[in-house]
């Protein structure tokens, strides 16, 4: 058997960072097997329909690293891979559907509809209202376009099993499953018949999607039974949920693969995260490469719980892969954000680029997000236009200091670092409160890069004249 795995998005708004968790195990466990993963993009709801959100998906799945081999954009021999350039395909299989009798023509209005399914509550009973729909009995002929429905019938008191490669067998009773509508009034295929049709006919062989369709696989078994297709094998897994438990939809920011650029995360630190989230390393492992991920990942080993969205967890994990940078790829890597994400500050960076260059080293331990390099070095730049510390009290030891540094011949960390500890000294003052003066005086914060080091990349001169402006 070739693996084909698929993703299926749908072009209605930015892409969400959990397309890009679908997609990292489908793409891995295809690439795994020396398989194919697939983009189909579900566009039926032209409701929900935004222009250009089918680029934004690919540009995503391309900061990733997660290209696919058939889509929209790769043609392949199962193409269209667009879901509204299939609705003559769909229109056939329902209509075959009804020949056979699993399915039927329904004009009910969404108003009727919900007068029938108060009735069956008013007397306790489950909404179902099948029964009630199947006594029409239409004639295509006989219905005017746009004037109904196609929908599937589900058989009566049957056990429906769903065998989910991540929760094992789940079964359903089939008396609480509504006749499902698989063809809309305006023609356009519903979830279920689209995808069970496409899934088939594209020649998928792993499904894996979010556990809030496990309610409507049972419905899916039922239509590969009814046109006597052999199912795909099913994993449904956790949603990426917030750390208050609830679902991350895309009313919160984070949800955003957009987001994640801006904040300055690198693609394969959240891979490595959103890998955790559902699965774990054989060796538990907690850093790992996208290529070691690909040659150990299986179905198998997916959990059906997973835990709660810890942004704390992804910085320290981004942090950790910028310190393990080389340092000439971080430069270009830096330099791109801030092109990207802060033209001024780019502008500024690359008119002094070896004070940008030098200051890598001194910041790599420290940040652990891209967005984090400016704020922390932008006084190597621009001198503080603020402090984090009233000055005006330290005013007679900054004073001191400027005569200590002004005898320093070395301007070298270390001697720079002596000269402070002398002064520091001879005004019998605290250490800590000492040093943390200076690193504001000379940052305008009260965290900063080293203080010593920071100092020597700025120049003697630079240093003694921004402790005399600070003196008036």
């Amino acid at each position: 058997m070739i693996v084909r795995t698929r993703i299926a998005p749908s072009p209605t708004g930015f892409p969400h960072i959990g397309t890009v968790y679908q997609a990292l195990f489908d793409w891995a466990y295809a690439h795994r097997h020396q398989g194919q993963f697939i983009v189909r993009i579900e566009d039926t709801d032209q409701s929900r329909f935004v222009v250009g959100a089918e680029d934004k998906i690919y540009a995503a799945l391309d900061w990733f690293g997660l290209g696919e081999d058939e889509s929209p954009r790769k043609n392949g021999a199962f193409s269209p891979y667009k879901q509204s350039e299939r609705l003559d395909i769909y229109k056939k299989y329902a209509e075959e559907l009804v020949e056979k009798g699993y399915a039927y023509y329904c004009t009910k209005k969404p108003e009727e509809l919900e007068i029938l399914r108060q009735q069956k509550r008013v007397r306790k009973l489950p909404p179902v209202i099948n029964e009630e729909l199947r006594m029409q009995k239409h004639k295509k002929d006989s219905l005017s376009p746009g004037s109904y429905v196609i929908r599937m019938r589900i058989p009566d008191n049957e056990r429906i099993i769903v065998n989910d490669g991540v929760r094992g067998e789940i079964v359903f009773d089939s008396n609480l499953i509504d006749d499902q509508v698989i063809l809309k009034s305006d023609g356009f295929p519903t979830y279920h018949l689209a995808v069970v049709v496409d899934d088939y006919l594209m020649k998928i062989t792993h499904i894996l999607r979010g556990e809030e369709w496990i309610n409507s696989t049972p419905k899916h078994i039922l239509l590969y039974r009814f046109f006597g297709w052999e199912p795909p094998l099913f994993f449904h897994t956790s949603l990426l949920r917030n750390p208050d438990k609830t679902k991350m939809s895309k009313r919160h920011a984070h949800a955003s693969v957009d987001w994640y650029k801006e904040q300055g995360y690198l693609p394969d630190a959240i891979l490595n995260y959103l890998a955790h989230m559902a699965w774990r390393h054989p060796k538990e492992t907690e850093i790992f490469s996208l290529d070691e991920f690909v040659q150990v990942f299986d179905f198998a080993d997916m959990k059906a719980v997973g835990p709660a969205f810890d942004l704390k967890k992804l910085e320290w994990m981004n942090g950790e892969y910028l310190r393990a940078t080389e340092i000439n790829n971080l430069k270009l890597i830096i330099e791109n954000y801030l092109k990207e994400y802060g033209k001024d500050s780019y502008e500024l960076a690359k008119s002094k680029q070896n004070l940008f260059n030098a200051s890598l080293p001194l910041i790599q331990e420290r940040i652990k997000k891209l967005s984090e390099y400016w704020p922390m070095c932008s006084f190597f730049f621009t001198r503080p236009s603020s402090y984090e510390l009233s000055m005006e009290s330290y005013i007679s030891s900054l004073k001191k200091t400027i005569e200590g540094l002004q005898n320093v011949s070395d301007w070298n960390a270390q001697v720079i670092g002596e000269s402070m500890q002398k002064t520091c000294e001879s005004l019998a003052a605290k250490k800590s409160d000492y040093f943390m003066m200076m690193r504001v005086a000379i940052t305008g914060h009260k965290i900063s890069p080293p203080l010593n080091e920071s100092m020597e990349l700025l120049g003697k001169d630079e240093v003694i004249d921004r402790l005399r402006l600070i003196c008036g």
